[in-house]
């Protein structure tokens, strides 16, 4: 009863506005105050535990637009079936409101999803040398990534069912066998075709992020591995996006497929004078000096001869390939320098054998003749 005079009194107070205007203003104030009263309770929580429960914090932020959506979601549905609208205002309300419910279940699943890849993921910080962690990284972020693509493309899709026309246009289309299937299974070949090469990325792992890759004759590292696409980070910090599907159809070279230790070759040309033995000597006390060699392999071979020089062969190992790379820089200059210093008669040097022509045998015996004559003379 009192509830009936309130409202009679309300509207012969406000009875010169129009009822449409009444009722939509009453679904954006219940908004107005459901997102206030959440900026309250999260200060609340902030201030009573932000300090002492640091999760929390963390746990308030990310699902900050989901608790606010629910919020307002919440607030509509109270005051909708209060509110003085007719049908033809509150019918595409009511429809908005579903759409709206759809997206939510879709936010919220997305972000749980998240948070417990997230917190998974915490066991695994270092990825540099841990194969384990770039195994389980790789396979959570890919299959994070699929999952999300999925929920988006179904909560898209229930959303559209929602209303009648696209409903029936779909129904429709899966329906007719003929070209437009057709045409919308090709148009949807690529996206599914990368969808199942994350999967298949994800179980078999011929990448893993961080990985040491040769790819179009670029090195780099495996950077992010995407729903459909992979960042290579370049070794000059540009970064080269390929799709999944190009690691499961082309070769590809993997530095650090089963472990991260690589071994680097320093080619050289000496020539033959070279003292070999007393080189080989001088690389091995070189590279164990050297902080950036692993400890593993250190050897040095005649490779190739030809008619100028003789190929020397370096190998030594290190811990991931910017260590190999700086330490085959590095024992290389070594090595130049030592040859320089300590062994100049092994630098390259070229041969030949001067033949004199038949002048010049004349003009050597025009210019001893003479001289032969006046010893003659004085004898």
């Amino acid at each position: 009863m009192h509830w009936q005079a309130l409202m009679a009194d309300i509207d012969r107070m406000f009875g010169w506005i129009p009822s449409w205007f009444i009722g939509l203003s009453l679904v954006a104030g219940a908004m107005l105050l459901a997102l206030s009263l959440y900026r309250i309770a999260k200060w609340l929580l902030n201030r009573a535990f932000g300090t002492r429960l640091p999760l929390l914090n963390v746990f308030i932020e990310r699902t900050s637009g989901p608790a606010q959506l629910a919020l307002c979601l919440a607030a509509v549905a109270l005051v909708l079936p209060l509110a003085p609208l007719d049908d033809t205002i509150r019918t595409p309300l009511m429809r908005l409101f579903v759409v709206a419910v759809i997206a939510l279940i879709g936010w919220i699943s997305i972000r749980i999803v998240d948070m417990s890849a997230a917190r998974y993921l915490q066991n695994f910080r270092d990825v540099t040398e841990n194969f384990v962690a770039r195994k389980h990284v790789t396979q959570v972020r890919v299959f994070k990534r699929v999952t999300d693509t999925i929920i988006v493309i179904i909560t898209v899709s229930t959303a559209l069912m929602t209303f009648d026309s696209v409903r029936q246009y779909g129904v429709s289309l899966f329906a007719s066998a003929g070209a437009a299937g057709i045409i919308v299974g090709l148009a949807a070949r690529p996206l599914l075709s990368n969808l199942i090469a994350g999967l298949q990325i994800a179980i078999t792992q011929p990448i893993r992020i961080e990985d040491a890759v040769i790819i179009e004759n670029e090195w780099g590292w495996v950077e992010d591995i995407a729903a459909t696409y992979v960042v290579i980070r370049l070794w000059d910090w540009r970064r080269m996006v390929v799709p999944l599907s190009y690691f499961i159809e082309k070769p590809f070279q993997n530095w650090t497929r089963d472990t991260a230790s690589l071994i680097g070759v320093i080619a050289l040309h000496v020539d033959y004078r070279a003292d070999v033995p007393r080189i080989r000597r001088w690389l091995e006390e070189a590279v164990r000096q050297s902080k950036l060699w692993d400890g593993a392999v250190v050897n040095l071979q005649v490779i190739d001869a030809d008619s100028r020089t003789i190929e020397l062969r370096a190998l030594v190992s290190a811990r991931n390939a910017p260590q190999s790379w700086d330490l085959r820089c590095e024992i290389r200059e070594r090595l130049v320098a030592f040859i320089r210093d300590e062994m100049p008669e092994a630098l390259p040097r070229d041969r030949a054998i001067l033949i004199p022509s038949a002048q010049d045998d004349g003009d050597l015996l025009q210019r001893v003749a003479p001289e032969k004559v006046r010893a003659s003379a004085r004898n």
